[in-house]
């Protein structure tokens, strides 16, 4: 089941790449931007997380916390963190729980794989209900940035 609009976000706890374990309560009374994606060190992958570095100002400006998560393990999100200087939390869903309660997993993906997370973008605001929400399901799409910026305006 995929989330909607007004629904209330599932908690989740995965660890970052410093190994800490990272809670969606961790951020209530803060608007947080998560973004799933599907594999570290992929094309559409890199130029979706590098975007957001090169334009952090502007979550930052609008009191967001971005989250990235993949079912990558955390020791290959600590090297693909580094080599392409992201500036916020990457997070493994390796168990595929969080991807799961979102709505956010492909059965089957390229090359055989089965079970990585599709490309989404979820708003959560203060009191933790989903104020935006897309799931992708072409994982060469990106989502739509100008209507996340336009809800991450909307809510500060």
């Amino acid at each position: 089941m995929s989330l909607k609009v007004g629904d209330i976000a599932p908690e989740f706890k995965l660890y970052n790449t410093e190994k800490k374990e990272v809670s969606l309560s961790d951020f209530k009374g803060k608007t947080v931007l998560i973004l799933f994606f599907p594999l570290a060190f992929t094309g559409v992958c890199t130029t979706e997380l590098c975007s957001v570095r090169d334009g952090i100002s502007f979550y930052n400006d609008a009191d967001a916390v971005v989250l990235g998560i993949s079912v990558d393990s955390l020791f290959v999100l600590e090297k693909f963190k580094a080599e392409q200087s992201l500036n916020f939390d990457l997070l493994s869903d390796f168990n595929k729980v969080a991807a799961t309660a979102y709505g956010a997993l492909y059965e089957d993906f390229v090359l055989g794989m089965k079970h990585v997370a599709k490309r989404s973008a979820f708003v959560v605001d203060k009191e933790g209900v989903v104020k935006y929400a897309e799931i992708l399901e072409s994982a060469g799409d990106l989502p739509n940035f100008d209507k996340i910026k336009t809800t991450l305006s909307e809510l500060k």
